[in-house]
């Protein structure tokens, strides 16, 4: 229930805690977002998602006034999510229950958000983190990494990607449609806000040292690793479609020069065995870019991808009908090429090794691109019938 004394519709602010047996500390966030509240006059509440805990943390929380929610799938994102949507505030705010953020000290964060931002990042590395309270491979490696990346990749304003302390409307949250389920939804919120052209800004917050006497539940290289996935999923076009344009563009040109013969490169020839090469990297930047096009559109319609692929509207050009044309026609150019090494000689003596590898695997290569344009014509075809609604 809201705090004693104010009704739904007054509530402005809701402050959302994920709870797994925090009995050590989640009683002191509760009274300092309390005091937060109380002090700036904000009508509020404090909600503890709750993920199963086994300890006295429910029990705290109670006793306190929060509001309990208890979430039954497990996880990080699952406790996050239970809780945004009890959420009655117009404006959420999320931490640790760990008593490692400031939460007597968030006014910086609804200033922000009243004046119209849609989400609101805390950002550790200008409001200082204290001596312990991260570890240095995450100080200096994991943060920076992943979050240049996420910078990259998106287009974001927020300089730390994982702070666990942000602050978004109701609204905002609804439109992103979370779907992850552990601790990846930290990045997963940065990411839709960008890919919604949301009001994005950030606002300094100091990280002090938990209050836990146990092991935290990140584990650094596992939830590392699904940070850097999730990222790379979310982008397909840094995961195939550049590099995949660039291997078609390079490896292709390059085949075409050697298709025909040797080529100076100014301190020594390059002959057929780069053309191997060659041909191999155009072959697999090819397989990218089918692969690019169809985990977009997949992702799309699973609601991974909020915003419609741009390339939809060439649907009504590029179409199955000429993709098989182009990849019939590859496929003919290619047995082509190959019949031609073997009418001029049998056993390729006559021709020589070099024109031999030249036709064989210059046909081979246009064959099966051939039939890779088919293949994924018909795929593109068959996840695009409903590009048109």
């Amino acid at each position: 229930m809201p705090g004693k004394g104010i009704e739904k519709s007054e509530i402005e602010v809701s402050l959302v805690l994920p709870c797994l047996n925090e009995a050590r500390t989640v009683g002191t966030c509760i009274r300092k977002a309390k005091k937060f509240l109380e002090a700036n006059q904000i009508a509020g509440e404090v909600i503890i998602a709750d993920n199963g805990s086994t300890d006295q943390s429910v029990e705290i929380s109670a006793a306190l006034g929060a509001r309990l929610v208890h979430i039954q799938e497990k996880g990080y994102g699952n406790a996050l999510c239970g809780g945004f949507a009890a959420a009655q505030g117009k404006f959420i705010l999320m931490a640790d229950a760990d008593d490692s953020y400031d939460l007597e000290n968030l006014l910086p964060f609804v200033i922000k958000l009243r004046e119209g931002y849609d989400l609101v990042m805390g950002n550790r590395f200008k409001g200082g983190i204290a001596n312990g309270a991260m570890p240095w491979h995450h100080r200096y490696i994991g943060n920076p990494i992943l979050s240049f990346l996420g910078k990259l990749f998106f287009h974001s304003p927020a300089n730390d990607f994982h702070c666990g302390l942000r602050g978004f409307t109701k609204e905002a949250v609804e439109r992103m449609n979370l779907q992850t389920t552990g601790m990846e939804l930290a990045s997963e919120i940065v990411i839709k806000a960008s890919i919604l052209g949301m009001q994005v800004c950030e606002v300094p917050t100091r990280l002090s040292p938990d209050g836990r006497d146990r092991p935290p539940h990140l584990n650094s290289f596992r939830d590392g690793w699904r940070h850097l996935r999730f990222l790379l999923l979310y982008s397909p076009a840094w995961l195939f479609l550049y590099p995949g344009a660039f291997l078609v563009l390079a490896g292709g040109l390059l085949s075409l020069a050697l298709f025909f013969g040797p080529v100076d490169i100014g301190f020594r020839y390059i002959d057929f065995h780069t053309f191997i090469a060659a041909g191999s990297l155009t072959y697999l930047g090819l397989n990218m870019l089918s692969f690019g096009a169809i985990t977009r559109i997949y992702a799309y319609y699973q609601g991974l991808l909020p915003r419609r692929p741009r390339f939809f509207p060439s649907f009504r050009f590029l179409n199955l009908e000429k993709g098989l044309l182009a990849g019939f026609i590859l496929t003919l150019l290619g047995l082509g090429l190959m019949i031609r090494a073997l009418v001029l000689s049998s056993g390729f003596e006559q021709i020589g090794f070099d024109n031999s590898v030249r036709l064989v695997f210059g046909g081979s290569l246009a064959f099966v691109s051939g039939l890779q344009i088919i293949l994924t014509s018909f795929v593109l075809s068959m996840l695009g019938l409903n590009a048109g609604r």
